[in-house]
């Protein structure tokens, strides 16, 4: 299908998107993991996806070679290079010499302005690297202990605090020219567990609304250039039964403020994992995950292996084949992409 017989969502990005073929818009879509430069070289060639994540078991020899900043330069579209980095515990470059203290203790120890500077520096490596966005910074409210799932990846107990100091680090990488994403929407850190081993539910949307919505609330009054991330998390009163990365009840939350006091935010919408993390695999094959994410409102669909993109992007143009997604909708989440990368200034 001709992207030319695709209506444009509106004048914006109207000449990059009249370039796209439907399943290249889609492709837009996805971020995965991979192993190394090849297997990067390989997905990006064959599917012309719209970024790659660098996790813990790639090769760093993809950053530290050039080869990600020269895979990205040479496809058609810049690539979201793509890393979580927080620091403390998950530290996923920490091997290149890239790492501070967990930012519980950061802002027990730190100033917000010592901290912007922190990340600033960190976003400096990153960009010397090659990435481009960060899974970073956390903005979950969390009593719990250091070493539990959410823990000291926290900032802090206090919601004025969290707002504080996230909005220090993402102001740090942003300065660097990192793209920060702040995660878990709408709130991981008084879940029931952890989402990587199952269903994680969190508390009423009544109680969030004092305590882990108040960072995303103050936080995206003046986003920046941020993304947000949405957690595997069942919400009481909101999701009704699912995670909020497949609800749109959610995500249309987080989009128009409506229902949080938050403002209307018009940022890149990513997913938590939707392969590794048991909250999701073990009710859906990423087929039907990314699919459902999609329709509930987000942007991007994050995984952590490129084997499976092609039958992805084959259910997803089904969708739209099906008039399950409308091309206004794609052409709108698309339009978000390629503002994050700087590819349309609209």
């Amino acid at each position: 299908m001709s992207a030319t017989t695709t209506p444009v969502a509106n004048a914006c990005g109207a000449e990059q998107l009249a370039k796209l073929t439907l399943r290249q818009k889609l492709a837009q879509l996805i971020v995965v993991g991979v192993t190394g430069a090849g297997d990067a070289q390989q997905i990006v060639e064959d599917e012309q996806i719209g970024g790659i994540f660098v996790g813990s078991w790639t090769d760093k020899a993809i950053l530290t070679s050039g080869a990600a900043s020269r895979i990205s330069q040479n496809s058609s579209i810049p690539l979201m290079v793509t890393v979580d980095q927080e620091g403390g515990r998950v530290s996923r470059l920490s091997s290149l010499g890239i790492d501070h203290a967990s930012p519980r203790e950061l802002a027990q120890t730190k100033t917000p302005a010592q901290v912007k500077e922190i990340a600033a520096g960190v976003g400096r490596q990153l960009k010397d690297l090659g990435v481009t966005v960060d899974f970073a910074p956390v903005a979950d409210v969390s009593d719990e202990s250091d070493n539990e799932v959410i823990g000291d990846r926290s900032f802090s107990n206090d919601p004025a605090v969290v707002t504080e100091y996230a909005a220090a680090y993402a102001a740090g990488l942003a300065e660097a020219g990192i793209t920060p994403v702040y995660k878990h929407f709408p709130g991981h850190g008084h879940g029931s567990g952890d989402s990587h081993l199952g269903v994680v539910t969190v508390p009423s949307l009544a109680e969030l609304q004092t305590s882990d919505l108040v960072p995303f609330r103050n936080l995206l009054r003046d986003p920046g250039t941020a993304g947000v991330m949405v957690g595997h998390l069942v919400v009481p009163g909101l999701t009704e039964g699912l995670p909020a990365s497949i609800s749109r009840p959610a995500i249309q939350m987080l989009r128009t403020g409506e229902g949080y006091s938050g403002p209307r935010y018009n940022g890149v919408i990513f997913s938590d994992d939707l392969s590794g993390m048991a909250a999701i695999s073990q009710r859906y094959p990423i087929e039907q995950a990314v699919e459902k994410f999609i329709l509930a409102g987000g942007d991007v669909a994050l995984w952590l292996s490129t084997d499976r993109v092609s039958s992805v992007l084959d259910n997803l143009e089904g969708a739209v084949k099906r008039g399950r997604l409308a091309p206004a909708r794609l052409d709108a989440k698309v339009i978000r992409v390629l503002r994050s990368k700087g590819v349309v200034t609209c």
